[in-house]
């Protein structure tokens, strides 16, 4: 059985993210499962760093966005909304180029706080990242 309250498309969840940063670097929302959701980051010159591997930085956008949107789907957006409180990652190993999938699941869903922990994999399925983000879970006009 799914865990999610509603469940858009992936186009749409994609059309979202278009006009700001996940869209800017070309990170894709590619499944939603009954109790993941799975995303991608591609390896080039808008997420590396200078050394030529992937940015620290980009592994937590990713994970940040697929933590926010999972949490998101899970509550009733009528009633409530999720917004971040805590993240961090631990980089694993280096990634230089291809791409990068991200795989968020919760750990703890509250009626105030959501925990999800998010594994990000190199092209070889190789763990590359690791990072936990908790989000707090909001109600609309403080009800």
């Amino acid at each position: 059985m799914a865990i999610w309250h509603h469940t858009p498309t992936l186009e749409q969840l994609n059309e979202g993210g278009a006009g700001c940063m996940p869209g800017y670097i070309g990170m894709k929302i590619t499944e939603i499962g009954d109790d993941h959701l799975t995303g991608t980051l591609p390896v080039d010159e808008r997420t590396r760093q200078p050394f030529g591997i992937l940015h620290g930085g980009a592994s937590v956008v990713l994970a940040e966005t697929l933590g926010s949107i999972a949490a998101n789907l899970v509550v009733d957006p009528d009633k409530f909304y999720c917004v971040g409180q805590e993240i961090n990652a631990n980089h694993l190993r280096p990634v230089p180029e291809g791409e990068v999938t991200g795989v968020a699941k919760p750990i703890h869903i509250g009626r105030t706080s959501q925990v999800w922990e998010i594994r990000i994999s190199d092209p070889r399925g190789k763990l590359n990242c690791i990072s936990r983000i908790t989000m707090a879970v909001v109600s609309h006009g403080g009800q």
